[in-house]
């Protein structure tokens, strides 16, 4: 099966995960995903398959060199968003000739060249979008699809010398709990790269550290018209704290290595109400600050109203560059490999975090190669071919250059 005709069966199979699930993988279509690509890598040969109770697939090509080489690892991700339908994907394969592209004239949805202006550099080339009712998937079935490709590939050209390669396919990454029960031991390898970034020539190694606090404030009802110096509004209190956080420290307002404060979901009434924020920085001083601001501003909350208001924070994942930074053959490698292919590396923060974060603080530092994808999460998703194809080609580079030079 060649390259987009695997992309193009795996975005068939509904892997939304689902954030409200207590469950490993979150939706069963996880398990049918997974089970379908244990029976092609069975197919193809590769050994050491395994696929546990929580949905984590790995298997093992072999080397093919008596050389001392380095194990590595590609990872990629089954689930898709929940933000949109991942179910009944009908994907089209189309030849971007320039300006606007009609996803579905009935729902009236077009991919704009003026709102995506990216769209114009991949003029001439062969685009995989959506009907506009449903995201694409490729975040990450592209990532799939490029690493069982190489596989099949180096399968193929015994006379591509490389070492032992080991793959992994995880669920739940979408929800943030990706590599939750990822075994680093048994997956046994020097460096891994994951295979989830977007467009063409990505290469990441530093990412946000990043936080999530929920602060609950406690009121006191009294009728109004009988409240003066009785009541206190704990909405009102929830408002005079989010009012102290600096304005432009909020996604809308940053770019690039700016952190910031996102206000992600709030509620309340006379007697209780709550904020819920997520935090990010990429210096770990920076983020350090930010969540001692709100602890600082709770403190000032309970100061003027004692025992009003309380606080859970606790750190999601941290920068990956701590891990990488100390290894730079690693980012060295994967950018020769892209320059070899004829792909120009992109080195940029995620301003985000990945499963290789967390991997990297596992033991398994992991920074993030490209698949080509563009506007993830949403039915203006589209995979420019060429570019799914210098991922594959990457990989595969990747591990000839590995084995070259051991």
């Amino acid at each position: 099966m060649n390259l987009i005709d695997r992309f193009l069966k795996y975005v068939t199979f509904d892997t939304q995960s689902d954030e409200n699930s207590q469950v490993t993988p979150s939706s069963p279509g996880q398990r049918v995903f997974a089970l379908a690509l244990k029976e092609e890598l069975e197919k193809m040969g590769l050994e050491e398959i395994t696929l546990d109770d929580n949905c984590y697939l790995m298997a093992t090509l072999p080397a093919n060199t008596t050389k001392k080489v380095p194990a590595i690892g590609f990872i990629a991700h089954m689930d898709t968003s929940p933000d949109l339908s991942g179910k009944d994907v009908k994907p089209a394969v189309v030849r971007y000739e320039g300006g606007d592209l009609v996803l579905n004239q009935a729902e009236g949805v077009i991919l704009s060249s003026i709102m995506f202006p990216e769209l114009s550099g991949y003029t001439g080339q062969k685009l995989i979008v959506t009907d506009g009712t449903t995201l694409l998937g490729a975040d990450d079935k592209a990532g799939v699809a490029a690493i069982i490709s190489a596989v099949e590939y180096l399968q193929a050209h015994p006379e591509i010398k490389h070492g032992k390669i080991r793959i992994a396919f995880t669920p739940d990454e979408e929800i943030g709990r990706g590599v939750d029960h990822f075994d680093v031991a048994q997956f046994d390898c020097a460096w891994g790269y994951t295979v989830d970034g977007g467009q063409l020539g990505e290469l990441e190694y530093e990412n946000f550290n990043a936080a999530a606090a929920k602060i609950t404030f406690k009121g006191l009802n009294v009728h109004p018209g009988t409240a003066k110096d009785k009541m206190v509004n704990a909405s009102v209190l929830a408002m005079d704290l989010a009012s102290q956080l600096p304005t432009l420290l909020r996604p809308e307002h940053t770019e690039g290595y700016e952190g910031f404060f996102h206000l992600t979901h709030m509620s309340g009434s006379v007697e209780e109400a709550t904020l819920s924020y997520i935090i990010r920085d990429h210096s770990r001083e920076l983020f350090d600050q930010k969540k001692e601001l709100i602890r600082s501003l709770v403190a000032c909350s309970n100061k003027q109203y004692p025992g009003s208001t309380t606080l859970e924070m606790n750190d999601q994942y941290y920068n990956m560059r701590e891990q990488i930074e100390i290894r730079p053959h690693i980012i060295e490698l994967a950018a020769e490999a892209m320059e070899a292919v004829g792909v120009t590396p992109l080195i940029k923060p995620i301003r985000g975090g990945t499963d290789g974060a967390h991997l990297s603080f596992m033991g398994l530092p992991c920074p993030n190669i490209f698949t080509g994808g563009h506007n993830f999460h949403g039915r203006y998703e589209f995979l420019p071919v060429q570019s799914l194809e210098k991922s594959m080609q990457t990989l595969i580079k990747i591990a000839e250059l590995l084995a070259a030079k051991s």
